[in-house]
């Protein structure tokens, strides 16, 4: 690929925003350079246009084979780079055979053929019964597993006990992968006299405890056998204490939260209004409150969208009812203007965009050498963005399957400009410019 180069006075670097030039060939950052320097090569001048580091998320449902009708490679990674996520990482429970052997996975890279648009990576699976397909699944790639502590959702992929993550946790240990897990100790708790369209039941229904104990007991197991530990969608801010403690202590130990817990409160939710349903439940403003001072104050290493799809008939709709409505928000194209929005108006700065979407989850990933920063040797996924713009999203936008969001009608700020896969412009000023762009991203294992 021939050498070109992109200027801005806005690039985010590893130390700070910059003027300068980034050069590119052969799908790699080979220098940046300062501003007025003279190179013999295009040059692409996005003006004061930011430039980051393409958005990393690892934690998207993407449904493949199995369960297209939810979503499926082709959707969802035309969705990513329209959103400037260059790479994604998809969870294992959602496609049918589920991610939790090696046959398993070929099925789900065969899936993929012609339809990768960004780069994608995988994670298995541990669920009762696959400890002996752990470590195949390492040497076929994954880059670490995933784990619930409650019912999935999907009866294919039931929940691991305390027992399985001690079998399975050496063997992830042993490669210093991560063990991603849905914390929810569930128990016979119940609300009583439940009404099925009220937001205030469903948000009871799934009390801070179950996630708190739940976070507990994977803090005990993560300084027992030193597996890396990565805690996915904090919701409940009452762990904030312990999980800085444990941090404090020096454990392999990571959190995420979502997008939809730092922007939505449940104060502002109505009854019926299905397509907020997730779990852990979207919570109050003042918990959500603490969620971002732990965010700012990197307790909360970065923020990934839990992208989980169904058909609008699983959504629950039409009846409102959050007993039967599948829990997942729909929202990957709009990874950073959301969180954007909502950080711009606690005064947080373009430069945490870069590091809460790209720097720390490629960390997670085992690719922080060659992903999540704008710096020579690295990748070149690249995203332009106007960090002033706004926009009101309507169902005309989405790329993704189903045109079912909780952001839909929201006023964001963020508007991706360019998205590069490897140096390739793929999009450009809402229009797609190169598909079947992606790669599929191998662990080391």
């Amino acid at each position: 690929m021939s050498l070109f180069a992109i200027k801005s006075t806005n690039i985010i670097l590893p130390d700070g925003i910059a003027k300068g030039l980034i050069l590119i060939e052969n799908g790699l950052i080979i220098d940046v350079l300062p501003f007025n320097a003279i190179v013999n090569c295009t040059v692409e001048d996005v003006g004061d246009k930011i430039v980051m580091a393409g958005v990393v998320d690892p934690h998207i449902h993407i449904n493949e084979p199995g369960r297209t009708d939810w979503e499926g490679f082709n959707t969802a990674t035309k969705a990513a780079i329209a959103g400037g996520l260059t790479t994604l990482v998809d969870m294992p429970l959602n496609s049918a055979p589920v991610t939790t052997s090696v046959s398993a996975f070929k099925a789900k890279l065969a899936a993929t053929k012609g339809q990768l648009h960004t780069n994608c990576g995988f994670w298995g699976g541990v669920v009762p019964g696959n400890t002996n397909e752990i470590e195949p699944l390492i040497k076929m790639g994954v880059l670490g597993f995933k784990a619930f502590l409650t019912h999935s959702g999907i009866d294919d992929f039931p929940n691991a006990t305390e027992a399985d993550l001690r079998k399975a946790m050496p063997i992830i240990a042993k490669y210093n992968l991560p063990l991603l897990v849905h914390c929810e100790l569930t128990d016979d708790f119940k609300v009583k006299d439940q009404d099925p369209v009220s937001y205030a039941h469903y948000l009871a229904s799934r009390p801070k405890y179950w996630e708190d104990q739940a976070i507990s007991l994977m803090i005990a197991l993560c300084e027992e056998y030193r597996c890396r530990v990565h805690i996915v969608h904090l919701s409940s801010a009452n762990s904030i204490d312990q999980i800085a403690q444990a941090k404090q202590k020096g454990l392999p130990l990571t959190v995420e939260t979502g997008q939809h817990y730092l922007y939505f409160n449940a104060e502002d939710i109505q009854n019926g209004q299905t397509q907020f349903k997730c779990a852990p439940p979207i919570r109050e403003q003042a918990n959500n409150n603490l969620l971002w001072e732990a965010l700012k104050s990197g307790i909360i290493d970065f923020v990934a969208t839990d992208h989980s799809p169904a058909p609008p008939d699983l959504k629950q709709l039409q009846s409102g009812d959050f007993t039967k409505a599948w829990g997942g928000i729909s929202s990957l194209q709009f990874a950073l203007p959301v969180l954007w929005t909502a950080a711009k108006a606690r005064n947080c700065t373009v430069t945490d965009m870069a590091k809460w979407l790209a720097k720390e989850p490629a960390k997670l990933i085992g690719k922080s050498g060659t992903k999540g920063k704008i710096a020579k040797g690295y990748d070149a996924d690249l995203i332009v963005w106007d960090a002033e713009e706004t926009f009101i999203l309507t169902e005309a936008m989405i790329q993704h399957k189903h045109k079912v969001s909780p952001y839909l009608g929201q006023q964001l700020y963020g508007k991706i400009e360019q998205t590069y896969i490897a140096g390739t412009l793929v999009f450009n000023g809402g229009n797609f410019i190169a598909l079947n762009q992606g790669k599929v991203i191998l662990g080391n294992g």
